[in-house]
C-alpha cells in the first residue's frame, strides 16, 4: 500500500505539469487550429531563464514571475510576428514555422545556457525529511506544492473563460474568428493574448517540473514533455480544456503505475506510452474523450 501511494503521488506530480502544458496547448489550438510545436522549447527557454535569475541569488518565486512574464511576452511576439503572417499560406507553413522556431530557441538555449544539466531550485520544500506521511507512504511538500500551484493556474484559467468579458471574446475568436470580428471583438489581440498565456502556462510548468528530479534541466528535458502533455491534449480533446486536464492527469498517474506493475513496459518502453495514447486515440476516438465531433453539412 504504501509503495502504491508512493507511486500514485509522483503520477499525479506528473500529470499535473501535463495537464497545464496540455491546457495551453489546447488553448493555442482553438484559437488557431494547430497544435504549436514550439511550445515545449518556450517552456524550456524561460525555465533557463529562471535557473539564470536564481544564479544571481535572485529568489525562485521571483524567478517564477520574471518568467511567466517572459513566456507571456515570448509568446505573444511569436503570434504576432510568425505565426499570423504566414498562417494564410496554410496548416503546413503554419507548422514549419513552429518547427522552426523549435529549433531556434534550443539553439539559443545552448548558447546563452551552455549544453551542460542543471539543477533548478525548487519552489517548496524539497529535501528527504519534507514530507508528511500518508497511511505510511511520505507524500513531499514538493508535491503538495506542485499540485495547489497547477490548480490554481487551471481554476484562474477556467475562471477567466467562463466569467469574465474576456473569456468571453476568447471563446467566440474560437469558435468562429469572422463573426467575433464581426461582432467587434479585437481578434488580433485576443489571438495574442491567448498566445501570450498559453506561453505563461507552458513557462510556470517547466520551473515546477524540473525541480522534481535532480540535474534535469537540459537541452533535450521539454520535447519529452511535450509528447506526454500532447498525448493528454488529444486524449481529452482539443477543444476540450477541461478534458486536456483530466487527460494530463490520467496519463501522469498511468505512466508511473503501469511500468511498476507491468515490467515489460518499463525502461525505454515507458516513453512509449505517450505515442500509444496518440495512435489510439486517433484510430478510436479522434475528437477525444471529451471532444466535440464535428459535424458536416452535405
Amino acid at each position: 500500500m504504501e509503495i502504491f501511494l508512493d507511486r500514485l503521488f509522483d503520477g499525479i506530480s506528473n500529470g499535473a505539469i501535463y495537464a497545464a502544458l496540455a491546457l495551453a496547448l489546447v488553448m493555442v489550438y482553438r484559437a488557431t487550429g494547430t497544435i504549436n510545436f514550439a511550445q515545449g522549447e518556450m517552456a524550456l527557454f524561460t525555465t533557463y531563464l529562471a535557473w539564470g535569475l536564481t544564479t544571481r541569488n535572485v529568489p525562485v518565486w521571483v524567478a517564477l514571475l520574471a518568467a511567466a512574464a517572459a513566456g507571456f511576452a515570448l509568446g505573444a511576439v511569436s503570434e504576432r510576428a510568425l505565426v499570423r503572417p504566414i498562417e494564410k499560406r496554410g496548416l503546413l507553413a503554419t507548422l514549419i514555422v513552429l518547427l522552426g522556431l523549435f529549433s531556434v530557441l534550443n539553439a539559443a538555449d545552448g548558447l546563452l545556457w551552455g549544453r551542460g544539466n542543471q539543477s533548478m531550485p525548487s519552489l517548496f520544500p524539497n529535501t528527504l525529511q519534507s514530507y508528511v506521511s500518508v497511511f505510511g507512504a511520505r507524500l513531499y511538500w514538493a508535491n503538495i506544492g506542485v499540485w495547489l500551484l497547477v490548480a490554481a493556474v487551471v481554476g484562474l484559467m477556467f475562471a477567466l473563460f467562463n466569467r469574465t468579458p474576456l473569456g468571453l471574446q476568447m471563446r467566440a475568436t474560437a469558435n468562429n474568428r469572422e463573426s467575433a470580428a464581426l461582432s467587434g471583438v479585437p481578434v488580433g489581440r485576443i489571438l495574442m493574448l491567448g498566445w501570450g498565456l498559453s506561453a505563461a502556462i507552458g513557462a510556470v510548468a517547466g520551473v515546477l517540473f524540473t525541480p522534481l528530479t535532480p540535474d534535469s534541466l537540459s537541452l533535450g528535458e521539454m520535447f519529452p514533455l511535450l509528447i506526454y502533455a500532447s498525448a493528454a491534449a488529444l486524449f481529452g480533446g482539443l477543444d476540450s480544456p477541461g478534458g486536456a486536464v483530466v487527460a494530463g492527469l490520467l496519463l501522469g498517474v498511468v505512466e508511473v503505475l503501469l511500468p511498476a506493475y507491468v515490467p515489460a513496459v518499463g525502461g525505454q518502453l515507458q516513453e512509449a506510452i505517450a505515442f500509444v495514447a496518440i495512435v489510439a486515440v486517433l484510430l478510436l476516438r479522434p475528437q477525444g474523450l471529451f471532444g466535440s465531433r464535428e459535424v458536416e453539412r452535405v
